[in-house]
């Protein structure tokens, strides 16, 4: 159903033409975008497109119902704008203007509200005269036999003041060859009053009225969402251009303008921090609730908000390029698209609805004729019907309940390509995760540091970091990284004749002494015997050193794979089988083990490992705990590694040592394993073969990252697994409700298409429950999925 004339503007996208596509073929098509609000089900958008599709020089219609937007690809040589809003009002839909503030009560004071308001209390004039003082109601006149009292009077001015425009729209529905709700209602309402039923259409004119006001009510707080995103970014900016500070329409920033943003102000465009220091919330962006801290060379994103700290910021792209843009966009596109429930329910609508109208009909006139009884009774029964065989309650069903969960989800920092995903993504059983950069944070740190035979620990990482610093590995990196952490001072020891050992270390003379840096492989292809090596270890260094536990600290307790004890109780210059147990254990604990020393000396052992994401296990957990029955971990490192890694983080199975084309194989398998589908979740690039071979394929960190929003079904906006088990509830509810929705609306209008025919269903009855009270109901359940909230896991020691 729909409001089509309410003259109420709503927010909703600007009215505006602008390029499209980019390719050579489209390059003369343009695009324009209307806000019709009144435009809330499947069947007024088909009523739209099909009077838009009439004109030469269209190339595409997108009637978006759940976001009240009409979007038209035409060509500016053959058809304009001005023509194309002519067709949309030829329809019966009003375009409003979106620059105008948005009120909620504005549908409660626009004409059509007004008019109804005049037809109820008409109908009750009416009822008043009729029942409660008929004496106050005389006869007027006489025409064809039947009495024309005062009732009547005031009953066909009641059925007039909102069926005005109910007639309008249904004239708009037969030129368009919509057999729609509009179209029932107006020829309901001209037939009562032929047969001389005032009542009955003065009824169902007032109370189809409230209906399309409350449902269109009911909708536009199911967009509130949508607005609430738009309503994200600031309208202007303050930049400075020619060594002045100027504010400007933040749509009117260039890329490499320098904008300011003071304490409490919102950021307008996405940028890099120039200048300095604040902490930001991006809650709006990535769902994050507790700020970060960012500095020059962070980047930011518009819509979030700097609560200290001033800062300038470069700008990186255009406000209309930013990633909330971009993310309202998808969002808008995403509801704009058919789910398979919603082309099941449309199919079923398309044959339901003539059938009740036939038998609507049938019940007008083959009952009278053949076991007799008051024309005008069955006539009320077909009427009852007629309301009936509108399919509203039931088509919008699924639809609100979309624009309701991705609306919510974008809110807490996850977006949803489409109302498909959403549904997919509650039925998945299994889920595979890919293991660096989304089980664990991607950047590589040292572990343990273990000195030998004299050294101390600071001398190990010196003696490391000079020979790995001109390697480009990132395990060179995370070595070079600690040891300037652990250096008092500048190493200026002399670094000659470096030599990139490939797949074992590397090599180098240190001070005129040749050093390695490597596998353990490495030294025992230079000679040492690690099985049975003897070193010299300092106990009161070595067991302060030693930094093996999985929560990163030095007192190694049970879970470390290197035990202090240990080593503290072996004394200075005493011989120690170590490393033969000691580069295992590491090993399986998914370290990697770097031997430091000269061909005749070990003088050390560094640890490096992925840092597993603290929020990983939770979210494991979280997972199984919401109905998913497998999890499944994909990476291309190692056995040991990846399954110490898997075993931390609780996952069910671990396929580890796999190449691009081995993670699509294994995603096919769980699909054949899983009919109800499988969810494949990393990092949006590396993986994306997976990703596109999965049911839903969940990109991670996606903020700001271009080819994650455009190509992932789902992205989580932050480098946050917290997200995932979030995005598994939203999805289960939102299939639930959508069910609920479906099954409830379809059940209530059989029950009542069965009954009317028998008298026992009211035209009041058919409207109150089957069509007013069905799409509120609908719609207030949709709205419960807004409720749906990130769950936080518990605190993470540090």
């Amino acid at each position: 159903m729909s409001d089509h004339t309410s003259d109420s503007a709503q927010s909703a996208p600007p009215d505006s033409t602008q390029p499209a596509a980019d390719d050579a073929a489209d390059s003369d098509r343009e695009s324009l975008s209307l806000s019709v609000p009144s435009m809330d089900c499947p069947s007024c958008a088909g009523k739209v497109e099909s009077s838009v599709a009439k004109l030469d020089g269209i190339t595409d219609i997108d009637p978006r119902t759940t976001s009240g937007t009409l979007v038209v690809g035409y060509d500016p040589d053959r058809t304009t704008p001005e023509a194309i809003r002519g067709r949309v009002e030829a329809a019966g839909y009003e375009i409003v203007d979106a620059d105008e503030p948005y009120d909620p009560l504005a549908i409660w004071k626009s004409g059509r509200a007004i008019r109804t308001a005049i037809g109820g209390v008409l109908l009750l004039v009416g009822i008043v005269l009729e029942w409660v003082v008929p004496a106050a109601n005389p006869t007027l006149a006489t025409v064809l036999g039947a009495e024309i009292g005062l009732d009547s009077v005031a009953y066909v001015l009641a059925a007039a003041a909102p069926g005005v425009i109910i007639l309008r729209n249904g004239y708009a529905s037969a030129r368009n060859l919509s057999l729609d709700i509009d179209l029932l209602m107006a020829g309901g309402i001209l037939g009562a009053l032929a047969v001389n039923l005032p009542f009955e259409a003065a009824t169902l004119a007032v109370l189809f009225s409230i209906a399309e006001l409350l449902e269109r009510y009911s909708m536009d707080r199911a967009r509130g969402s949508l607005r609430e995103l738009m309503a994200l970014s600031p309208e202007t900016a303050t930049v400075r251009r020619d060594g002045e500070e100027q504010v400007v329409a933040a749509e009117t920033v260039e890329i490499g303008d320098r904008v300011i943003v003071r304490p409490g102000e919102k950021i307008p465009v996405d940028g890099v921090i120039r200048e300095g220091n604040s902490a930001i919330d991006e809650s709006p962006i990535t769902g994050e609730s507790v700020p970060a801290d960012k500095g020059p060379g962070a980047e930011v994103y518009a819509g979030s908000l700097t609560e200290a700290g001033y800062i300038e910021i470069e700008a990186t792209a255009s406000a209309a390029e930013s990633t909330i843009a971009r993310v309202i966009d998808l969002v808008e596109a995403a509801e704009g698209e058919d789910t398979e429930t919603e082309q099941f329910v449309d199919r079923f609508a398309a044959v339901y609805t003539p059938i009740i109208v036939a038998a609507a009909l049938l019940t007008m006139t083959v009952p009278p004729l053949v076991v007799g009884g008051p024309f005008t009774e069955w006539f009320v029964r077909g009427l009852t019907l007629l309301v009936i065989a509108c399919p509203c309650a039931f088509v919008i069903s699924t639809p609100v309940s979309v624009v309701s969960g991705l609306t919510s989800a974008a809110r807490n920092g996850v977006l949803i390509k489409g109302g498909t995903h959403l549904e997919a993504m509650g039925d998945v059983e299994a889920v595979a995760l890919d293991k660096t950069g989304t089980l664990t944070t991607g950047d590589l740190g040292v572990t343990d540091v273990l000195p030998l035979n004299g050294n101390t620990e600071k001398d190990v990482l010196a003696c490391a970091a000079a020979l790995e610093g001109r390697s480009e590995h990132p395990i060179a990196d995370a070595i070079v990284d600690r040891a300037e952490e652990a250096a008092d001072g500048t190493d200026d020891r002399s670094v000659e004749g470096f030599e990139a050992l490939t797949g074992e270390g590397v090599r180098a003379e240190l001070d005129g002494i040749t050093h390695y840096a490597g596998k353990p492989e490495l030294f025992a292809d230079l000679g040492f015997d690690l099985d049975h090596a003897h070193l010299e270890t300092d106990g009161g260094l070595a067991a302060g050193a030693v930094d093996a536990d999985a929560d990163g600290d030095t007192d190694g307790d049970a879970d470390s794979p290197v035990v202090a004890d240990e080593i503290a109780d072996c004394e200075h210059g005493q011989y120690l089988d170590l490393l033969s147990e000691t580069i295992p254990r590491l090993q399986q604990a998914g370290k990697t083990v770097v031997l430091v020393g000269t061909d005749e000396e070990l003088e050390g052992l560094i640890a490096i490992a992925d840092t597993v994401r603290p929020e990983a296990a939770w979210a494991v957990e979280r997972l199984r705990a919401n109905g998913i029955e497998r999890i499944v971990m994909l990476t291309g490192d190692n056995e040991r590694t990846a399954h110490a890694i898997g075993e931390q983080v609780g996952v069910d199975e671990v396929r580890a040592g796999l190449m691009p084309e081995e993670k699509v194989d294994a995603v096919r398998e769980l699909r054949e394993a899983h009919p109800g589908g499988v969810a494949m979740v990393g990092d949006g690039i590396n993986d994306a073969p997976a990703l596109a071979t999965a049911t839903v394929g969940v990109a991670m960190g996606a903020a700001g990252t271009d080819t994650a929003l455009e190509t992932a079904d789902i992205a989580l906006m932050a480098d946050d697994l917290t997200r995932l088990p979030y995005l598994s509830v939203l999805s289960t509810r939102a299939s639930g409700v959508i069910r609920q929705n479906i099954w409830s609306s379809l059940g209530v209008k059989l029950l009542l298409a069965v009954a009317a025919p028998f008298g026992y269903v009211s035209v009041l009855g058919a409207i109150v429950v089957g069509d007013m009270g069905m799409s509120l109901g609908v719609t207030g359940n949709a709205l419960r999925l807004a409720g749906v909230e990130p769950e936080e896991p518990p605190a993470v020691e540090d």
